[in-house]
């Protein structure tokens, strides 16, 4: 093996070479989420015309062959020849990395394409891109093929003078992507939140891919408000107006958009530039200091609470909150190119400054609206007080028994976490078998009686009072909310195992609703996942099959033969199998099939509102979202 290491082993990766070499690096991955982005960058770029004042809509087409096509009615990308390279323009813009129209603010005051990286990366890890630019009259065209250029930039047409903006179509690499086809719904999310995000401007997008194409187009004159309005589709909003604040300080543009409804979790949703910032930054800071503030001076002075009284904290105001907080900025400093925090100290100080005034402005005009808030907080406020004592009793009951473990719980004798796995099983019948099936040193099994609490209708008391949710945290070790520490965690995969019909899909449902509202986290991070027992067993000849879906057993059928000598049983539940057969197709590490329970951040707020329409007391929105996704079900037992 030749280990040499001299300076010639130190590779020099030039232009958009170093993207194809390490694509992780600049999309985030080459999985399905990194292919999405690519869409994203292109789209960025013609919002970033929109928020520039000079484009008013967007054109987003999936071809029959998978491809992209972007079309904005933007002024064009720039086709005069860059001095410093000695290139048109837009050559500069697909051909190399950290340039664009971003930088020292001559060319967009705002844009959410920090780095100057989006169109070139995507023109590097596409197999072919097309770029066509109506401008001046005349239409400009050059093809790239995996990031080289094909042919010099051409004119190939005229247009009229005041027909401007630019076409983009690309198909991306199948040498560099796992996955190549796009899904309508991930860019539909994506789309919805984006024209929200921009007032006026209209978003189209159409797959061709269908027989009869499917358009759907996002056009939100009311921007935010309307946004916050759609959070709150499924729950009952408190009051009838949504809070609007909005102003520019230190060079920030803020908009705020915010409304309490009858639920007991905060929805609050950050946005820099239009770019989501799942994990906060300084402007969330700021709207929740502004918050706190302003509710506890205004209960003060208008003596909603009393002396006596301790101060809202901002967890109690926050409750049943839906809000957006979209903040424009010359300079963002985001942490890393996946803009998932920001760091700007000044859009702290601008959206504390902003929301504070206008939010105190709003209350003094509004006392009713004002009372309504200040009385759910109070009770919000005794429920956590009630759910801390419930908390420290079972931690001082822990520590006197000297066994905090449930005592359901058959925990297993591997006490490395990273070797452990839970299987969260209803029933004890089933509970029974799995306990027999499994291998006791690295796999505990936790029996839960019936359905678990729907914690989407409750408070945090009622849950901590909850027998099976307290088993559950319990036995995870972790604690939830504020006491949450994934350095706890006792088992590596947090397994939901249920029957595999209608009743065991509400039981997941439940689990992953109470998970993700408590400890998403564990989502987050890869430790949660769901059982896939089989749906039939199939025995021919003294010889055993087991089929996950349909299909399969049509296959296992073709193989065999179909004939008399078939015996195929359909499994309602678990209880039906024996520990043999529960261990051989669910259980066994080398045989098992899992799904891995995953969060797309980029999706959060979508996230938000299924569970809520699923899990929520309205029934005409779930109604309708049964309908819209009926025919993606499998396998419904009727």
């Amino acid at each position: 093996m030749n280990t040499e290491y001299g300076a010639d082993q130190i590779q020099i990766l030039e232009g958009l070479e170093a993207v194809r070499k390490r694509p992780g690096m600049y999309i985030g991955s080459t999985s399905s989420r990194g292919l999405h982005h690519l869409v994203y960058e292109i789209v960025d770029n013609a919002v970033d015309e929109a928020l520039a004042g000079f484009c008013d809509k967007i054109e987003v087409s999936i071809n029959e062959d998978n491809s992209i096509t972007v079309i904005d009615d933007g002024r064009g990308i720039p086709v005069g020849i860059n001095h410093k390279s000695g290139k048109p323009a837009v050559e500069v813009v697909f051909t190399i990395l950290h340039a664009g129209g971003k930088f020292g603010g001559g060319g967009y005051k705002v844009s959410g394409g920090l780095h100057g990286v989006g169109a070139s990366v995507v023109n590097a890890l596409s197999e072919w891109l097309e770029v066509k630019i109506c401008r001046e009259g005349k239409i400009y065209k050059q093809r790239y093929e995996r990031g080289h250029v094909m042919y010099p930039l051409k004119e190939i047409g005229t247009c009229a003078p005041e027909d401007t903006g630019t076409r983009v179509d690309f198909l991306p690499d199948k040498r560099i992507f796992e996955e190549t086809v796009f899904d309508y719904d991930t860019l539909k999310v994506r789309f919805r939140e984006m024209a929200f995000l921009t007032k006026g401007l209209k978003i189209c997008l159409t797959d061709k891919r269908e027989e009869k194409p499917v358009r759907r187009e996002f056009h939100y004159e009311g921007g935010i408000n309307e946004f916050v309005a759609y959070l709150n589709k499924g729950k009952s909003p408190l009051y009838g107006e949504v809070i609007y604040c909005e102003g520019e300080k230190d060079g920030v543009q803020v908009e705020v958009a915010m409304q309490h409804n009858d639920s007991y979790t905060e929805n609050t949703y950050g946005f820099v530039n239009n770019i989501t910032t799942p994990e906060g930054g300084t402007h969330i800071m700021g709207f929740r200091n502004a918050l706190t503030k302003t509710f506890n001076e205004y209960a003060r002075k208008n003596k909603l609470l009393k002396e006596s009284d301790q101060n809202l904290i901002g967890e109690d105001i926050r409750e049943g909150l839906a809000a957006i907080i979209s903040v424009k900025i010359e300079e963002p400093q985001f942490e890393g190119q996946t803009k998932q925090k920001l760091g700007n100290s000044e859009a702290r100080g601008a959206v504390d400054s902003i929301v504070s005034k206008q939010l105190e402005l709003f209350l003094e005009q509004n006392p009713s609206v004002a009372k309504i808030i200040v009385d759910k907080s109070l009770l919000s406020q005794r429920a956590r007080e009630a759910a801390r004592k419930a908390r420290d009793l079972t931690r001082r009951k822990s520590a006197l028994d000297g066994m905090a473990l449930p005592g359901k719980l058959a925990d297993c004798t591997d006490k490395d976490p990273k070797n452990c796995e839970i299987y969260l099983v209803e029933g004890d019948s089933a509970g029974g078998s799995a306990k027999m099936a499994r291998s006791p040193q690295t796999q505990a099994i936790l029996p839960l009686r019936g359905k678990i609490l729907n914690v989407e209708k409750a408070r945090l008391d009622r849950i901590y009072g909850n027998e099976e949710i307290r088993a559950m945290i319990t036995a995870f070790g972790t604690g939830i909310h504020e006491d949450f520490d994934i350095t706890k965690l006792r088992y590596d995969k947090i397994i939901i195992m249920t029957d595999a019909d209608v009743d065991g899909a509400h039981i997941d449902t439940l689990m992953l609703t109470f998970l993700y509202r408590f400890m998403p986290e564990l989502i987050r991070q890869g430790h949660v996942y769901l059982a896939m027992p089989p749906l039939f067993k199939v025995e021919k000849n003294k010889k055993v099959w087991y089929a996950y879906d349909d299909d399969e057993l049509q296959e296992i059928l073709s193989e065999i033969g179909r004939d008399g000598n078939n015996k195929i049983q359909r499994y309602k539940g678990l209880g039906e199998m024996d520990a043999d057969q529960l261990w051989e197709t669910t259980m066994d590490p080398e045989r098992r099939v899992l799904k891995r329970v995953t969060i797309n951040e980029n999706e959060s707020s979508e996230i938000d509102l299924v569970f809520t329409i699923l899990m929520g007391d309205k029934v005409e929105p779930r109604r309708e979202f049964i309908e819209t996704n009926a025919k993606y079900v499998q396998n419904l037992d009727i």
